[in-house]
């Protein structure tokens, strides 16, 4: 791929993504996503926003390169604002930086890239894409800290051929300074990890402010027994333990979250722990699964071994050991060593042998 689109949000991470290409030879210009996230009062949004383009419109004109902004706001409400709503409606933890890559940037923005005519797609995120037996694999980056495959497992297979991500062999140290040399303009700019579209308020104030309705319920044991009141089942997650305003002798955590019912299920340590899971919406990245893998169930948990089986487009993982906090909606990504073989949505756990 020699003419490339380089998606640019503003930070350092993309504007050293677009210098390695330019100065490896490739013709590159800049896209920002308009996404039409509104900037916290006095301050920035946390991507993609009036700021963040202008930041990414100053290091393309200290590299001498072209800018483009698109407007992709109406894509993120429908593909990703809306999805992560009706999932928290319903209890579950839905992860809108999976839907974002594979719906908007390695969906929306692809493509329109492929139609302007560019080669491919570059971004600055941690992760490497090799060539392999005629396809292409996705694999982890060289620094494992900012190993950012977890959130990018859903591209699809047939569009990694047009993807690149330039970092795969720097670390973040190496990034800054890289952009320091350069005398890019965002080289010491913090980064962001929080969702782009939440506001400082949190979860229940955005999902109030799109019409859910967030009621006071019932927090309950195993057996039904009720221990004390919730906000609004929108502002848990499974695994949680603070926040509960609940006394006990030990400790207590969100089990499950029961939406039909308006209540959050507590319990003990040893009650979060699955054995399995079941996921579907499944994305491969390889024509067929190892026996025995490892699979991550959400970006920050340690891969853990584990068997698979397929039938009908859904997949049961079973764990070698149980895994804590196994939180439908979020995604179960499979390794094998250094490549992602996919995929998919968690949509029941097994708490029990499976």
């Amino acid at each position: 791929m020699s003419k490339l689109a380089v998606a640019m949000s503003g930070g350092v991470d993309s504007a050293v993504a677009v210098l390695l290409l330019r100065d490896g030879g490739h013709e590159v210009a800049g896209v920002t996503m308009c996404l039409g996230v509104a900037p916290a009062e006095g301050g920035r949004a946390k991507c993609c926003g009036p700021r963040e383009i202008e930041d990414a419109e100053k290091v393309c004109r200290v590299l001498g390169i072209r800018h483009y902004v698109v407007d992709f706001a109406a894509d993120l409400e429908e593909k990703v604002i809306g999805p992560f709503v009706a999932e928290y409606i319903r209890g579950r933890t839905p992860n809108p930086c999976v839907a974002c890559n594979r719906a908007i940037k390695f969906g929306s923005l692809l493509r329109k890239a492929l139609a302007w005519g560019f080669d491919g797609l570059a971004t600055g995120h941690y992760a490497r894409i090799e060539g392999a037996g005629g396809g292409y694999l996705l694999k982890t980056p060289k620094d494992r800290r900012k190993d950012q495959t977890y959130f990018l497992h859903a591209i699809p297979r047939e569009s990694l051929a047009k993807v690149l991500f330039p970092l795969a062999g720097y670390t973040k140290d190496e990034v800054r300074g890289i952009a320091e040399q350069a005398g890019l303009p965002v080289f010491d700019k913090p980064e962001s990890q929080d969702i782009c579209f939440m506001p400082a308020e949190g979860h229940g104030a955005f999902l109030r402010s799109r019409g859910a309705g967030i009621e006071p319920g019932e927090i309950v044991d195993r057996e039904g027994r009720i221990l004390g009141r919730h906000r609004g089942i929108a502002c848990y997650t499974i695994g949680q333990r603070g926040g509960l305003g609940l006394s006990s002798p030990a400790p207590l955590y969100v089990l499950a979250i029961d939406a039909p019912r308006n209540r959050l299920v507590v319990g003990g340590k040893t009650d979060l722990r699955a054995e399995g899971l079941v996921a579907d919406q499944v994305n491969r990245l390889v024509d067929s699964f190892p026996e025995e893998i490892r699979a991550k169930i959400r970006y920050a948990h340690r891969a853990a071994r584990c068997r698979i089986s397929e039938e009908d487009g859904r997949l049961t993982v079973r764990f070698a050991e149980p895994q804590e906090a196994v939180a439908p909606g979020q995604s179960v990504v499979l390794y094998d060593g250094e490549t992602v073989l996919g995929g998919g949505i968690i949509q029941e756990v097994f708490r029990g042998a499976c």
